[in-house]
């Protein structure tokens, strides 16, 4: 059944231009994604009331469930024909929301997809064991697979994740941070949960060698163009418009691209001020604004999201082991939007 006719059988617009490249994506995997919402909501079930209130709001705060798209996409485009894919994707999506919860908390964040963030909600403890339920979960969809591979891409992935986010709390309110250092981080809180998404889906289907490798490439680097245009969002008003406070990457003082950049190419009347907002974490009111002024001037945001255009591009181009299709297109497009989305 080709795009055109399963946007007309769910109702969509016939017009692929109407929708976005991931809602294209999931019209395609429609089936595959009901199985794993109702997976999702069924594993996330407790006899203790305030594991599935606490998760449900955050899983249910309208994420587009890209990450577990990537597992059922990969699947399905290999020749995969059994419901395991199912499970993984719901595991993905369990790591990912654990993963967001967590965030949040070392973070203090106060929003999250628009909605008042769970620990502001619920308090710190509460996020913080919700999040280690969900990993449990995670872990114990993986064993159901039986498939040990796919489990250690996973579980593999987990550990990077945590290492990620520790690198950048120690990078924080550190001006020394190297771009070397940012793209390890990267790769690691964020690249490295696409990458096995997409790898665990392509491997479950029993895909060559070729293939396997080309999905998790494709996921490696749209995970670090996602992150690279998240980053220079938060210094645009592009921002807010998606559901994100603007600056919380500044309050926080942590060193993404922007910032980096930004600071290298400062003036030597700029560095005090990038010394004493980043550095010391003495902000007031107007700082914002001013670290916003000294981005935009340096050409830091435009930098930025070069560098994510050349990581989409990369993306697309790992798409050459998958064979043609409406999937493989949809894909293609995502990589497109990834960068699209901040203009």
């Amino acid at each position: 059944m080709g795009e055109q006719d399963v946007l007309k059988q769910t109702g969509k617009q016939t017009s692929t231009g109407d929708i976005s490249p991931v809602e294209r994506l999931h019209v395609l995997i429609a089936a595959d994604m009901a199985a794993t919402d109702r997976m999702i909501h069924a594993r996330m079930t407790s006899g203790v009331a305030l594991i599935p209130d606490l998760a449900r709001h955050l899983i249910d705060s309208g994420g587009k469930r890209l990450r577990p798209m990537l597992t059922l996409a990969a699947a399905r485009a290999g020749g995969y024909r059994g419901d395991h894919h199912v499970r993984l994707a719901a595991a993905v999506e369990f790591i990912h929301t654990a993963t967001l919860l967590h965030d949040d908390v070392v973070d203090e964040s106060a929003l999250r997809r628009g909605k008042v963030s769970a620990n502001l909600m619920w308090g710190n403890k509460p996020s913080v064991l919700v999040g280690d339920f969900l990993f449990s979960r995670a872990f114990q969809l993986m064993v159901e697979t039986g498939d040990m591979a796919v489990l250690d891409i996973l579980a593999g992935a987990s550990a990077i994740i945590a290492e990620g986010e520790v690198m950048q709390l120690k990078s924080s309110n550190t001006l020394s941070v190297t771009e070397d250092h940012y793209f390890k981080v990267v790769s690691a809180k964020t690249a490295a949960l696409f990458a096995a998404a997409a790898h665990s889906g392509a491997l479950l289907s029993g895909g060559n060698d070729g293939y396997v490798s080309g999905m998790r490439d494709y996921g490696e680097n749209l995970g670090i163009a996602f992150q690279l245009v998240d980053d220079a969002l938060d210094y645009s008003g592009r921002q807010a418009l998606l559901g994100k406070a603007v600056g919380d990457d500044f309050r926080e003082a942590k060193m993404t691209l922007p910032i980096i950049l930004a600071h290298a190419r400062a003036r030597p009347e700029d560095k005090p001020f990038w010394t004493r907002v980043i550095e010391t974490g003495n902000q007031t009111e107007s700082d914002l604004d001013r670290a916003i002024t000294l981005v935009e001037q340096t050409g830091s945001i435009q930098e930025t999201m070069r560098r994510a255009r050349a990581y989409a591009d990369a993306a697309k181009a790992a798409l050459a082991v998958m064979p043609d299709s409406d999937i493989k297109r949809a894909l293609g497009d995502i990589a497109d939007f990834c960068v699209e989305r901040a203009y």
